[in-house]
């Protein structure tokens, strides 16, 4: 909210290091797309923000793995309910449900995933009517911790072939379906067929329908393989989220998101 009101930040660009400036003035932004899995300390600013002129989307994961892989992340109904509160402020359309990543594990099978997809699908009918999902990529860093969690829990976690995967995400799609909701595959087009289609976590055409006086035409620019999204600028950083999530490719331990934590300054032009 500092940037905000100062209407600029400076970030760095992980691949290389780069710094960049970006304005942060309501004139200059066309849209503000939000990601979390915690909106509720965001609450408070809304009206700010809605003062200010910013149009605003959601990016929110919900996925209710148990706390061995999501040791911080806040209660399901605690996270449904400020995702209606977004919903009846905003629009549903504004409100985009993550279901991300899959993780297929000894704690979490397949029949796991059919089970707690069903029941947030369920407590989101009406304040999502899109969600998108991925299977974990296993970066080095992601091993590692996985590795850390099975020694220390026996808890192990696999990457299935891809006719289960497909097999689990048509299953899910047709979940989401009975509650008015389109599964997305987010990075992966080999599972864009029948009722799931393609991602575009940050997606334009989405958002001229939602404000069509502020987002126009703007060019498709993917930040990986097989993204979807439209150009943007992504003023986050790497290893400054306290979630401490096993799977996460954005930390590269929890220690060391811990540490810049504790070293953040509030006042600062910069995140880190």
């Amino acid at each position: 909210m500092n940037r905000i009101r100062e209407g600029r930040v400076i970030w760095t660009n992980p691949f290389g290091g780069r710094r960049h400036e970006t304005s942060l003035r309501p004139e200059a932004v066309a849209a503000v797309v939000f990601w979390s899995k915690d909106f509720g300390p965001l609450i408070s600013h809304l009206d700010e923000l809605d003062r200010r002129g910013y149009r605003i989307a959601f990016q929110f994961t919900i996925t209710g793995l148990p706390s061995v892989f999501e040791p911080r992340s806040p209660e399901t109904s605690r996270a449904t309910a400020t995702a209606r509160l977004l919903a009846e402020r905003y629009s549903p359309d504004a409100v985009l449900w993550r279901y991300d990543p899959v993780l297929i594990s000894s704690l979490t099978p397949p029949t796991y995933h059919v089970k707690r997809f069903a029941e947030l699908a369920a407590a989101l009918e009406g304040c999502s009517h899109r969600c998108s999902f991925s299977f974990p990529t296993f970066y080095a860093k992601v091993v590692r911790n996985l590795s850390r969690l099975s020694a220390e829990t026996g808890v192990t976690c696999e990457n299935p072939p891809f006719e289960e995967r497909l097999e689990l995400a048509s299953r899910l799609a047709e979940i989401a379906a009975q509650h008015g909701i389109e599964l997305h595959a987010c990075c992966d087009d080999s599972l864009v067929r029948g009722p799931i289609r393609k991602a575009s976590c940050v997606d334009a055409e989405l958002l001229a329908r939602l404000y069509p006086d502020r987002v126009g035409p703007v060019a498709v620019r993917p930040t990986r393989k097989q993204c979807g999204c439209c150009e943007s600028k992504d003023i986050g950083a790497y290893d400054t989220c306290l979630h401490g999530c096993v799977y996460c490719y954005a930390n590269a331990s929890k220690e060391t998101a811990e540490q810049r934590w504790r070293q953040h300054d509030p006042s600062a032009e910069a995140l880190v």
